[in-house]
């Protein structure tokens, strides 16, 4: 009986002790060993910065996660929707990408970034043609301030021109072929 008085009168000391405002075992304040609480009253860092540092890291796949995070508080915006096609084109998923960019250039056709971003998406998947009409009005809404946009332009340029003039690199191979008596057949390896 008294064992049990006792475990009773320390359960309720230290229940006071946890209830009490500014001693026991609810106190963290500058106590070693916990974390300090949650600041309400503040607000946090704004996903798109958080994923535009993580991209410049190279760390691509925290970086979407970011942009996702900024999408489901500001909306998708043409910034976000920018990002997210950036951040799909250098994990190499070049169909979310172009989808992600083209929505983006929908929404504002003269946002600069996500034109080039498109651009490179397009030179990716070997649509240099389109590509090269992307990069140009690109160049032509950055007013030629850019030399990373002109550069792309002329690789563009560059690699349209030579799949029009470009032979193919292996001659097919032709065989003839008897076909009954006095009639060939030319056979091609196409």
């Amino acid at each position: 009986m008294r064992r049990n008085l006792a475990l009773t009168c320390a359960l309720t000391v230290a229940l006071a002790a946890c209830s009490a405002g500014g001693a026991g075992l609810s106190s963290t304040k500058n106590t070693p060993g916990f974390a300090p609480g949650i600041d309400k009253r503040s607000t946090g860092v704004d996903g798109l910065i958080v994923g535009h540092r993580l991209m410049a890291s190279g760390e691509y796949e925290l970086a979407l996660r970011a942009y996702y995070r900024a999408a489901a508080q500001q909306g998708m915006t043409v910034d976000i929707l920018s990002a997210l096609g950036s951040a799909n084109l250098k994990l190499g998923r070049l169909g979310q990408a172009e989808q992600l960019l083209r929505r983006a250039t929908a929404q504002d056709p003269a946002f600069v970034p996500a034109l080039n971003n498109l651009g490179v998406v397009l030179m990716e998947k070997g649509q240099s043609g389109e590509a090269r009409v992307i990069f140009r009005q690109a160049y032509a809404l950055d007013s030629g301030d850019s030399d990373s946009i002109r550069e792309n332009l002329r690789l563009a340029i560059a690699q349209s021109e030579a799949a029009l003039y470009d032979t193919p690199k292996e001659k097919p191979a032709y065989n003839l072929v008897r076909r009954g008596q006095g009639s060939y057949v030319l056979l091609s390896q196409l």
